[in-house]
Order: structure tokens, then C-alpha cells, then sequence
């Protein structure tokens, strides 16, 4: 059974048209992959993001962060913010096995460079992580090398959402979360352009969640076990091939809060808000030769636009990663449900 999406509920986030996928795989030559690990010890995985089909590391993207709340163990955005290129696969996964994924990542770089013919002396991965302990067994690390090869050797244009990768034990507003994709499609003199989003939803409170601005949580909430503060992050990836400065990627990046607004978060304390972003039209290429290089960018008064559509894309992705989701009971017990099995048989 193919799994739900929010507009198989009858909602439609927004005004922007969506890419034919509705999923961030809508950016031309962006692919997903995942490694799911689940067993009676483990709802766990990783997620792998590749911003384009070549080496990154010999031909890297414009890419930018934006952190909305620092709960969390990210690795790599300080030179990611200093330089404003990504030249890795970016991965998600759970808190602990941030470190094992990265030094999987460093691994596959030098592979890739010797395979290029290139030494790999320096290389910044990307890794982001929500904590899945509640549904799995964090402490016995289950992701190293394997999984994330695994993880980026099944990356496609299309990819499962819901209970999968990175998403398999997380939590969001004290449902069943998850990974979760939406896209939208920009028109600017003629061409169109692609956003798209992809969330890791391990965040909110189940009291706050709004579905198109309907206080949905409320309605369904009793009998809910529930977190009572706002703790445990939501990770965004953002990624269009319209053509942005790491500035204004930045500035587009800020956007995902609207969509953490609108379903309900207020960005808690204990929660880790972190946003990645990369556009695709701009190739920084590590054997330029040239002293000086052109780049195409976006007329800043036609910015409103990706500001917009970065808003709809998370706020559905979102939605799209608790819609996909499914009833899950971790190695102590503890369950969460999916929305699908408590607002769904009202709403078809």
C-alpha cells in the first residue's frame, strides 16, 4: 500500500503549484536514499540527501544553514557558514550515531576522490540528528558504514516517506513522525525553477498541532500520551535549482520557521531546529582555473517568491511525514500512533 500523503486527507497546503513528485526529488538531479534498521531492539536508520549525481567534492553546490534552535549535534555547518558550499551527500540520522556517520562520509569522499584521481586531505560533511531513543535503542549504535553505503547506493528520484531512514523512531507533536517531502515549482521570466523540502519531524507538542490551521491536536488528543514541553528537533533540507547567492539561500532558509509555525511548533528549548540548504545552479568547482568566475543570481525583488514557496514546502512536508507514518511500539513499550489511525478514518 502506498503510503498517504496529507492531500489524500482533503487538505491543500498553499498557494504555489506542486513539482510532479511533490518532493524535494522535484530539483533536477537531486536524489533520496535510506537505510531503515528495524528490529525488535530498533525503529532507527539513516537518511541521505545527494544535492547532484557527480563528485561534490570536485563540484560542489552553493549551499547555507539556518539554526532556529541550537539543541543539537549537527556536524558541519561552521565551515558551511564560513564558505557557503556543500560538498558531501548530507545525511540524517539519530543523535549518537552522528559520529559514525560522518566518518562513513569521510570515507566515501576519499573513495570517490581516488577514484577521480584527486587526494581527499580535507573534507566537511554534513550530518544532521534527531533523538530516537524513545521508539529505539540509541545506546547500541546501529548505523555505521554499511547503512549509510546502503543509504546512498538506493538514492533515486523517488524514495519512501513516513517510518523510514532517519525517520523510523522519530516523534512528532507526540504522533507517529517521520520523513517527510513537498515541493513547489517557481516561475521567474518564463523558466520554471524547482524547491523543495525534506523534513526528519521529531518535534512539537500534540495539544499545538494545527493541520491548514485547523487546532487538529486538541480534537485528538485525549487519550494521547504526550510530551509536555516542545523537545527534540525537526532537521530541514531545502533545495531548488533557482539560481541564489549563499546569502540569499540563507535568507530563503529562514522560511522553514513559517512552516514549523503554521502546524503548531513554537521552536522549544529542548528542541533542535536546524535548517540545510543547497541550490544546484551554481557549481563551485574545486580545478577552476579562471581567477575570476560569473554566477547567475536571482533579482532580489523577485524574492518573495522562494520565501513563499520554502514556507509551503516544509509546512506539507511536514504534515506529509506524520501522514505517512505508521503505528509504531519501540523495545520498552512506549507507542506512537499515527495520525492516520486517529484522524484519518474521520477524514476518508
Amino acid at each position: 500500500m502506498t503510503a498517504r500523503r496529507i492531500s489524500d486527507f482533503g487538505i491543500s497546503i498553499g498557494k504555489l503549484p506542486r513539482g510532479p513528485r511533490n518532493a524535494l526529488t522535484d530539483v533536477p538531479g537531486v536524489a533520496v536514499g535510506h537505510c531503515t534498521v528495524r528490529t525488535q531492539a530498533w525503529n532507527t536508520g539513516v537518511t541521505v540527501i545527494l544535492p547532484a549525481q557527480d563528485n561534490l567534492f570536485l563540484h560542489k553546490v552553493v549551499g547555507a544553514c539556518q539554526v532556529l534552535n541550537g539543541f543539537g549535534k549537527t556536524l558541519g555547518l561552521m565551515q558551511l557558514e564560513e564558505l557557503g558550499t556543500i560538498e558531501t551527500p548530507i545525511a540524517l540520522t539519530n543523535t549518537l550515531n552522528v559520529g559514525l556517520v560522518h566518518d562513513a562520509l569521510v570515507q566515501y569522499s576519499i573513495d570517490q576522490g581516488h577514484a577521480a584521481g584527486v587526494e581527499v586531505e580535507s573534507v566537511n560533511p554534513i550530518v544532521c540528528e534527531c533523538n530516537d531513543a524513545g521508539l529505539s535503542d540509541i545506546q547500541h549504535r546501529a548505523i555505521g558504514y554499511a547503512q549509510v553505503m546502503e543509504a546512498i547506493s538506493s538514492a533515486g528520484a523517488d524514495f519512501a516517506q513516513g517510518c523510514v531512514g532517519a525517520g523510523t523512531g522519530t516523534v512528532c507533536h507526540s504522533l507517529k513522525g517521520g520523513i517527510g517531502s513537498a515541493s513547489r515549482l517557481l516561475e521567474v521570466d518564463g523558466k520554471t525553477y524547482a524547491l523543495g523540502a525534506l523534513v526528519q519531524t521529531n518535534h512539537g507538542m500534540l495539544s499545538d498541532l494545527r493541520i491548514d490551521g485547523a487546532p487538529v491536536g486538541r480534537e485528538i488528543e485525549a487519550g494521547i500520551l504526550q510530551e509536555k514541553v516542545d523537545k527534540g528537533s525537526c532537521i530541514v533540507v531545502v533545495g531548488t535549482d533557482l539560481p541564489l547567492s549563499d546569502r540569499q539561500l540563507k535568507r530563503v532558509l529562514r522560511r522553514a520557521a513559517v512552516g514549523l509555525a503554521r502546524v503548531g511548533s513554537y521552536i522549544g528549548h529542548g528542541s533542535g531546529e536546524v535548517v540545510v540548504g543547497f541550490s544546484t545552479a551554481n557549481r563551485v568547482h574545486r580545478q577552476e582555473a579562471r581567477g575570476v568566475v560569473q554566477q547567475t543570481l536571482l533579482n532580489e525583488e523577485r524574492i518573495d517568491l522562494p520565501f513563499r514557496a520554502c514556507a509551503e514546502a516544509v509546512e506539507e512536508a511536514i504534515l506529509n511525514s506524520l501522514a505517512a507514518a505508521e503505528t509504531t511500539v519501540g523495545p520498552t513499550g512506549a507507542k506512537k500512533t499515527a495520525l492516520a489511525d486517529l484522524w484519518g478514518a474521520r477524514n476518508g
